[in-house]
């Protein structure tokens, strides 16, 4: 695995920024997403299911939506997507089929995570897409973030 890049840690704490708002603004789950195309954020989202009582309403799914807003389509290739939580099935797959080229996410999810921790959704070879997937960027901080949040509602 090559380093992370300057650029991916900016966008890393940026994601990180919009969990720390998804809890004190919204009182959600701490996870954000920033979507990157052409060197620029084309979307963003956080947590929102509570908030808009749906449950499809994860961080990146929510950053696929504004993204697709602003770019006028739902195929979003050579796009990176960052996350502070390794991405569900449900995000895994909507990431296939936006055709999201990247995505780096912080902390892994032991419980339901879908790019290798419990399942391969996003590596498997039975996709005609495969996305590139790293973590670990900022994973520290991510995991302190959501570990405090459920240690608090408890």
């Amino acid at each position: 695995m090559t380093p992370f890049s300057a650029e991916d840690h900016t966008y890393m704490q940026r994601a990180l920024a919009l969990a720390v708002h998804a809890r004190d603004a919204e009182n959600e789950i701490p996870v954000g997403a920033v979507l990157v195309l052409g060197g620029s954020v084309a979307g963003e989202g956080w947590n929102r299911n509570i908030t808009l009582s749906d449950p499809t309403a994860h961080a990146e799914i929510c950053a696929l939506r504004d993204a697709g807003r602003r770019v006028g389509n739902y195929r979003l290739p050579r796009s990176t997507l960052y996350v502070t939580l390794e991405p569900c099935v449900m995000c895994a797959m909507a990431l296939v089929h936006a055709r999201v080229a990247r995505v780096v996410y912080a902390a892994t999810d032991p419980k339901a995570g879908a790019a290798g921790s419990v399942f391969d959704t996003l590596i498997s070879e039975q996709h005609n897409h495969r996305v590139q997937v790293e973590g670990g960027l900022l994973a520290e901080a991510a995991s302190r973030l959501l570990r405090d949040f459920f240690r608090s509602h408890r």
